[in-house]
């Protein structure tokens, strides 16, 4: 049991990266299904007064998520190596982040949960995707921790 429990991780790690990576053929080549979500979005942004916040060169433009999205899926594939593993909770811990913003923006934006007219398929990843990378957060939570230590040991200078 022990064994296949410590295969979990890992199940979880192609998984995310998967849908991940191939999310970036329509994020970095500025797909319609794309466009019809960002722009969605910028519109929804624009009554608030922030307008251009989801446009192209937006602070969370398809690049910008796409890259992050990019980097998780790294982090999460490399952490496969045991002597890498802490990166792997870091690519969790940033997949958590973008789709906590993506199911929060599918439900409570005009984007709605079936934006593309999918049967609601990309928001259910997303919601796949959240709940997993939470999991490989808890089964990984010591190696975030010394993670998180080593760089708090980085950045205070002990005299």
């Amino acid at each position: 049991m022990k064994k296949i429990i410590g295969f979990i991780p890992h199940v979880i790690a192609v998984f995310a990266a998967a849908v991940f990576l191939d999310s970036l053929r329509y994020k970095f080549t500025n797909a319609p299904e794309t466009q019809e979500i960002f722009g969605r979005l910028d519109g929804w942004a624009g009554t608030l007064g922030a307008g251009g916040l989801f446009s192209q060169t937006g602070l969370f433009s398809q690049y910008t998520i796409g890259t992050a999205e990019l980097f998780a899926s790294a982090l999460l594939l490399i952490g496969i190596i045991p002597a890498l593993r802490r990166l792997q909770a870091l690519g969790a811990l940033i997949a958590l982040a973008v789709m906590s913003g993506a199911v929060s923006f599918h439900l409570f934006t005009p984007l709605g949960i079936d934006p593309n007219n999918d049967g609601g398929g990309l928001f259910m990843s997303a919601v796949i995707i959240w709940v997993t990378s939470l999991v490989m957060l808890v089964i990984r939570r010591k190696e975030l921790t010394g993670l998180v230590g080593d760089i708090g040991a980085a950045l205070v200078r002990k005299d």
